[in-house]
């Protein structure tokens, strides 16, 4: 670990939270419905979504209402992208004349991107036509995104609000983020990407004569455009196989800081945003202490790990100065790697810029364990907030009976019906992630897409799960995932990881905005100092490693220690 790689972190970081600030006010004014900047651009463009749909802006939803129009949604996005891949052979912009989607391949990608998942069981410089990349990934890149904006904004409302019966309109909300806060950014974005060297053509590919002489294919297409709302909207469905680690997504240094920056800013920004909705940024200040405090410290650990080396590959004589460098690249660094690689499981990027199954086993714990907290920590776009939300309520509960006082959050006391609802939200990811690679390890179709044996070959297999059912995407890489088996677990993991979380969520909202809000009084427990920080961690601690830790002992760790003994698998 050097000086210059702490300061390329600190810089990213700072950048950052420079910029979350005013863009959390920004989304409480356009959830809001209030005038900003962009109104005279975008409110006829608005209002004429709104006539054309049949949609009154003007009439609020129950959280039921709100819910069953969030599934319709995902349910015709579904059948339309699904449709587009089948028939990409038949439609324009397919200079690279590829056939239709194999309707496994086809399932597994439809629900991965309508979840904002993003996980690829393909090379998309050799399976999607540029009117897939366009109008199915990049598009849904936007919607699904912003649908989870507007709904980790049911829950804030609930919070502020008192003796309440609607949490929001879908539609408008929906609508709003996408017009006001995913397009204008990530149109200066792409503007920034392209000025730093990435490709934004209809162009299929051009031929190079390499030095040898020989001619080369190199595949193009709409990179910027896909690339800046994929990191944006925490999604991370890459134009091309190697993702940010490919030199037309990611072209050079400064690229890499904004892609960083990108997939941070939005989900720091709600945690601002929910703080002055509140009309109490001293909320949002400890809820964000929090989630830096885990990023912090999954970047330091990572950035300690790979820089330490590998002994098995010194063993083979392989230079250790820089760390481990197998399967990095160089021109980013070792500093921007671990920054990255927290930053996108922290969220739910899952853009990679180097291959996570090449990280030593600790290293590679760390974006294994993100995901199994839910990538809360600052978590994706609005995902993150809600999900923090749901840990938020246990903790206050916790807290409530070590002090033998009636938990409380923000005036709203916590009873036995949100317990019950924040619980079955949590022990819903715990099921699906254990229970599917239970299966898959005892099956012999699972078995045989695997990598590696061994501890690791667990790892591949348990990252999958985690990284589908926290919708990240991202993946060890030593995986074969475009198998029936998986294409099909996959998908139902990336599904109920989504939606059978986010059903209780809303009915966690609905219950909250019911409840009178009372004012503090002296025996309220303090939400938002040191106190609440350190208690809210202390949960995250034990609530997780609880559950996650039998299967973390027989996979990364005990992989480290054989690596320690000069043993690899």
């Amino acid at each position: 670990m050097t000086l210059n790689g702490w300061l390329q972190i600190a810089i990213t970081l700072l950048l950052v939270l420079g910029a979350a600030v005013p863009l959390g006010a920004y989304i409480v004014k356009v959830l809001a419905g209030e005038r900003t900047w962009l109104s005279p651009v975008f409110s006829p463009v608005e209002r004429g979504f709104y006539k054309v749909a049949g949609v009154d802006s003007s009439r609020e939803q129950s959280w039921l209402t709100y819910t069953m129009a969030m599934l319709a949604f995902s349910v015709v996005s579904y059948l339309t992208f699904y449709a587009l891949q089948r028939l990409q052979y038949y439609l324009p912009l397919n200079p690279q004349g590829f056939t239709g989607v194999e309707p496994g391949l086809a399932f597994n990608t439809s629900i991965s991107f309508i979840t904002n998942t993003n996980w690829q069981n393909y090379a998309g410089e050799q399976t999607m036509a540029h009117v897939v990349q366009m109008l199915g990934l990049t598009v849904h890149n936007f919607l699904s995104a912003s649908a989870g904006l507007a709904l980790a904004f049911t829950l804030v409302r609930a919070f502020a609000r008192s003796e309440a019966t609607t949490v929001g309109n879908f539609w408008v909300d929906l609508t709003r983020v996408t017009l006001y806060v995913m397009l204008p950014l990530s149109i200066v974005v792409a503007l920034l990407l392209v000025f730093g060297g990435t490709p934004q053509t209809l162009l299929g590919s051009v031929d190079a004569k390499t030095l040898e002489g020989a001619t080369q294919t190199i595949a193009l297409g709409p990179v910027a455009s896909q690339e800046a709302i994929k990191e944006l909207g925490t999604n991370g469905g890459g134009f091309f196989n190697a993702n940010s680690a490919h030199p037309f997504e990611n072209p050079n240094a400064l690229t890499t800081m904004l892609e960083i920056w990108s997939l941070l800013v939005i989900p720091v920004a709600t945690v601002f945003a929910f703080g002055r909705a509140l009309r109490d940024q001293r909320q949002g200040r400890a809820i964000l202490a929090t989630m830096f405090i885990i990023l912090l410290v999954g970047v330091f650990t990572i950035y300690w790990a790979e820089t330490s080396g590998n002994p098995l590959l010194t063993a083979l004589g392989v230079d250790p100065a820089q760390g481990n460098m197998e399967g990095k690249e160089v021109r980013i660094g070792q500093a921007m790697t671990a920054l990255f690689a927290a930053g996108t499981t922290g969220t739910s990027t899952g853009a990679v810029v180097a291959m996570h199954d090449s990280f030593t086993p600790i290293g590679g714990l760390v974006p294994m364990f993100n995901m199994l907290l839910g990538c809360i920590s600052p978590g994706g776009v609005g995902a993150g907030l809600y999900g923090f939300l749901v840990v938020v309520v246990i903790a206050v509960f916790v807290a409530g009976l070590m002090v033998g006082r009636t938990p409380e959050y923000l005036g709203k006391k916590i009873e036995a019906r949100e317990m019950k609802l924040a619980m079955f939200a949590v022990l819903i990811y715990p099921a699906l992630v254990l229970g599917f690679t239970a299966a898959s390890l005892m099956l012999q179709t699972g078995l045989d897409s695997l990598g590696n044996s061994g501890p690791h070959g667990l790892s591949e297999v348990l990252y999958a799960f985690a990284s589908t059912n926290a919708n990240n995407g991202s993946a060890f890489a030593g995986l074969n995932g475009n198998t029936p088996w998986f294409n099909t677990t996959l998908g139902i993991v990336m599904f109920f990881g989504r939606f059978c979380y986010l059903i209780p969520v809303m009915a966690l909202a609905g219950s909250l905005a019911a409840k009178k809000r009372a004012p503090a009084s002296a025996g309220t427990f303090p939400t938002h100092g040191p106190l609440f920080v350190g208690l809210l961690l202390g949960v995250i601690v034990i609530l997780y490693m609880l559950q996650y830790f039998p299967a973390l002992a027989l996979g990364p760790i005990v992989e480290h220690y054989l690596m320690l003994g000069g043993k690899a698998f």
